[in-house]
């Protein structure tokens, strides 16, 4: 089987303004995924992970470089393309849950499909599928302050799922779970994931969790290197 590419970044550069001047963070960075893998992003704090992923997930733009999503080059599309595309075809996972502290779990995981156009039956049907896959079938209608913190973050990764993306963006994911939860979470994230073919970026310190990944790269001196 032939996987095509969902995500190709090439000579990427970014830097940022300060008063004494450009600071460089990305200097030709270039990574390329396909369809249902799983990529762990590592290198120290400050060598630009969360820029390179920001640039990925079409929340940022490179000051030079090409962005190819689905094999599609969008480098220079417009704020309204980039936001459809960020609807249809991206999931995001952050750290911090960033659920909707009034919405049930399953209101929650309905949302993305609710802002793209979707009934509200669909919704609901997609959504109760994968919050059962994800071991939440009886915490469905809990508001997230009556949830754990792995069972947050099972929302969360549901949520990011449940549009079937080409591309889940995942920034630390795991950074305030315990060992144990953990492993149970990113196994049942990996699982659905992979049953879907979607492509992961998983930016991580965790090095037990880049050896789970199908590949490890790492972001050094502004350019992304084979771990």
């Amino acid at each position: 089987m032939t996987f095509k590419t969902v995500l190709q970044l090439k000579d990427i550069h970014r830097a940022y303004k300060q008063p004494t001047g450009d600071l460089p963070i990305l200097k030709g960075a270039n990574l390329e995924l396909k369809q249902g893998e799983l990529v762990a992003l590592v290198g120290p704090s400050g060598s630009g992970k969360t820029t390179l992923l920001q640039i990925a997930g079409l929340l940022d733009t490179p000051d030079s470089g090409d962005i190819t999503l689905n094999e599609t080059e969008i480098t220079n599309a417009s704020d309204a393309i980039r936001t459809s595309l960020r609807n249809k075809h991206l999931g995001f996972i952050y750290q911090f849950h960033h659920l909707l502290p009034e919405c049930d779990a399953l209101e929650n995981v309905m949302m993305p499909l609710l802002i793209a156009g979707s009934t509200v039956s669909r919704a609901k049907e997609r959504a109760v599928i994968l919050l059962e896959r994800l071991g939440l079938q009886d915490r469905m209608d809990h508001l997230p302050s009556r949830l754990s913190g792995g069972e947050q973050q099972r929302v969360a990764i549901a949520r990011a799922l449940v549009h079937s993306p080409s591309l889940v963006l995942a920034d630390e994911p795991t950074g305030n779970l315990d060992p144990v939860t953990s492993a149970t979470v990113i196994k049942l994230f990996f699982d659905v994931a992979q049953a879907q073919n979607t492509a992961v970026l998983l930016v991580t310190h965790n090095n037990v969790l880049a050896e789970q990944m199908h590949r490890r790269v790492t972001l050094k001196d502004g350019k992304v290197v084979a771990a």
